[in-house]
């Protein structure tokens, strides 16, 4: 079941967005067309040539619709129709030099607004926008083209040790983390370290890890730790994605992992150490039941950070 919340926050974000945009204007991106049409004109650049069939489809428009829009177009000398010199049957649009003009200034309008309104928040979160609204926009594609049941299929979720696990956990925390926030090599060499320790320990029946793969390749990671804490308590321990695959469901894939396996064994609580700014994973948290229990100005990371403690209780 979807918590409310969430629906009702995608939802207020999607109409700020269009009102914002300029979608509710009859005419977008500074020039004189709709909407539709300053799409056209951008599928046409992405795609070289299209038929008239392929871009309604991709646009989600009736014929009328797309013919009205492509009068407009040809007319205005923006794109010009030829004969597909593949099947005599069909046509083909492609922009004119005119239309490529129109596309460069396009281009220019948009990225002007993305700058704009990325230029002063931090890299992490510029990051979390363009994943979180490519993921979106791919499952609002899915939705359309009743693709949601093979969502993901190619990434599996295996448990246990695999060839090179320490390495590649290690290279993806190190690579997002330097990328994201200045980590160095203290970081990297930490993360290693423990990882290796904790592997030694692996056969431990109250000490496991999850690894996703996608193509023979380790893309995701989560583990518990149920020695290191004492108390009957288990320590969630690198929890990390690779880029490929953040924003797309494959982390709470993983936690429902680690946190099924905390509560089959009964642990009373299951603790997690981690710093502010990572909101995409304190949100993924909460929804399973961990709470803020501690925050403290420290550097165990390396780099003075506001560091935080996560708990959650076996209910």
């Amino acid at each position: 079941m979807l918590d409310q919340k969430i629906i009702d926050e995608i939802r207020c974000s999607s109409r700020i967005m269009v009102r914002e945009l300029g979608f509710l204007n009859t005419t977008l991106a500074a020039t004189d067309y709709s909407p539709s049409a300053v799409h056209t004109l951008l599928e046409l650049e992405n795609r070289n040539f299209i038929t008239a069939v392929q871009l309604g489809e991709i646009l989600g428009l009736e014929k009328s619709s797309i013919s009205r829009m492509l009068v407009k177009l040809i007319k205005n000398g923006e794109i010009v129709e030829e004969q597909d010199v593949t099947d005599a049957r069909s046509k083909t649009l492609r922009l004119t030099l005119k239309g490529r003009d129109t596309v460069k200034k396009i281009n220019q309008y948009g990225e002007l607004r993305v700058v704009q309104a990325i230029e002063k928040i931090n890299k992490y979160k510029q990051k979390e926008i363009a994943q979180g609204l490519a993921a979106y926009a791919q499952s609002l594609i899915n939705c359309r083209n009743n693709k949601n049941d093979v969502i993901h299929s190619d990434i599996e979720i295996v448990s246990g040790y695999r060839a090179g696990m320490i390495g590649r956990i290690a290279e993806m925390h190190s690579t997002y983390y330097s990328e994201n926030f200045d980590f160095g090599y203290f970081f990297e060499a930490r993360v290693a370290k423990d990882l290796a320790e904790f592997s030694v320990r692996m056969s431990n029946p109250s000490n496991h890890i999850w690894l996703a793969i996608r193509n023979n390749k380790i893309v995701g990671s989560v583990a518990i730790d149920g020695e290191d804490l004492g108390n009957n308590e288990a320590h969630l321990r690198w929890f990390i994605l690779s880029d490929e695959c953040r924003g797309q469901g494959v982390g709470k894939r993983l936690l429902d992992q680690a946190i099924g396996f905390c509560d089959e064994k009964s642990f009373s609580a299951v603790q997690l150490w981690t710093f502010s700014g990572l909101n995409a994973a304190r949100n993924l948290y909460e929804t399973f039941g961990f709470t803020l229990a501690h925050e403290w100005e420290g550097n165990q990371w390396g780099k003075k950070m506001l560091e935080q403690k996560f708990t959650r209780i076996k209910s």
